[in-house]
């Protein structure tokens, strides 16, 4: 009598690549369905990014550990070198990965728009290293014996406004903050009256503001502005702008503003119906067609859409389009103080201000925090 042996049918390979909002978004949604997970980052731990102006002036933990987060799932240690679509691998500083699907989700790097000494001078504020350089940094000036040192911050969108007021908040007299902004306004996403309440709050912190001036370049203890005008600088920190990584590689692979990835409806990578894009690196369009802000919020809606598409591909269902939904907008002021706005029905806004602004602001991220390890 003939045995028939049972040979299970090997699951296919899906990598993740990333663990920020997008990525770890992704995992969730692919964690319980007995598939062959693997998350790929070079820390064992998600990033808090909306909180690193918090690490950078008061040297907090901003971190969640990846490990109670898998059910199931694997991690893989490694930072990652490069991307080869066509050949279906990643290469990484600890080997070469294989995959047959794939969420791209490695966020963004500074982008110092080819500004003469700016790479080579300015801190940034995308990681918990660049946190803790800052910190540390910024400790050494406060106990320093010079009578006056400056800080230029470079770019007054919502990175560069919380960590000039979380700074000015545990400055003294002795050091100057400078704010720097390419624009007429700080917080250009905002509507007049809450960007006004918080160049207000900059000001009366001490923050110095310098608008519709582009930092034209930097050097070791100075910058200098487009009208001419000579900073002295003990710190140079920029946080004027962003572009989507450049280690993916592919004949067909089309990108756009930003260096980022061109995307399909449905968060599909243009032209590789197997590779699906979240987060700072996907082009992704809203209805106006216009491109989708590199926000939290949105890098968290696409991982989760691109794991609900990357199993529809799977199961021969028919994907999801991708529609963005902005909840809101919220900025720390430093201390206990924010300014923002939220979503309400049919279409109108709730302004929030002062202490009322922060605690929803830091209600958002204990709900993040809940959501990232799963508990939601």
């Amino acid at each position: 009598m003939r045995l028939l042996q049972n040979h299970k049918k090997a699951l296919p390979k899906i990598l993740i690549l990333g663990a920020g909002y997008a990525g770890l978004s992704a995992l969730h949604g692919l964690k319980h369905q007995k598939q062959h997970v693997t998350l790929v980052d070079r820390n064992p731990y998600h990033t808090i990014v909306t909180e690193l102006h918090e690490a950078a002036a008061h040297n907090r933990d901003v971190t969640l550990n990846l490990e109670p987060m898998l059910n199931g799932a694997e991690f893989f240690p490694a930072k990652i070198e490069s991307v080869n679509l066509d050949a279906r691998q990643v290469q990484t500083y600890n080997g070469l990965l294989e995959y047959d699907f794939l969420i791209l989700a490695l966020g963004s790097s500074t982008n110092f728009f080819r500004i003469p000494g700016l790479a080579e001078h300015a801190l940034e504020l995308k990681s918990t290293e660049d946190a803790n350089a800052i910190y540390e940094q910024f400790t050494v000036m406060q106990h320093s014996s010079q009578p006056k040192q400056q800080i230029v911050i470079g770019g007054a969108g919502l990175t560069g406004v919380e960590l000039a007021t979380e700074l000015a908040s545990r400055t003294t007299t002795k050091i100057q903050i400078h704010l720097v902004e390419a624009g007429q306004h700080i917080l250009p996403s905002l509507e007049p009256k809450l960007r006004e309440h918080a160049q207000q709050n900059l000001m009366a912190r001490g923050v110095k503001l310098h608008l519709g001036q582009r930092l034209i370049k930097a050097e070791a203890s100075s910058v200098t502005l487009e009208n001419g005008t000579v900073l002295p600088s003990a710190m140079t920190i920029w946080t004027g702008g962003v572009q989507a990584t450049d280690a993916v590689k592919g004949q067909h692979l089309e990108k756009g503003m930003g260096n980022r990835l061109v995307v399909d409806s449905q968060l599909g990578l243009k032209n590789y119906p197997n590779v699906f894009v979240a987060g700072d690196m996907a082009l992704a369009l809203d209805s106006h067609g216009k491109p989708v802000p590199t926000t939290a919020q949105h890098a968290g809606q696409q991982g989760s859409l691109a794991a609900h598409n990357l199993l529809a591909t799977l199961r021969g269902q028919a994907a999801r389009a991708y529609k963005p939904s902005t909840l809101g907008e919220l900025v720390s002021l430093g201390g206990w103080l924010g300014v923002g706005w939220l979503r309400m029905p049919f279409g109108q806004r709730l302004r929030l201000l002062g202490v009322f602004a922060s605690l929803v602001k830091r209600a958002s991220v204990w709900k993040h925090t809940i959501a990232a390890r799963g508990w939601l």
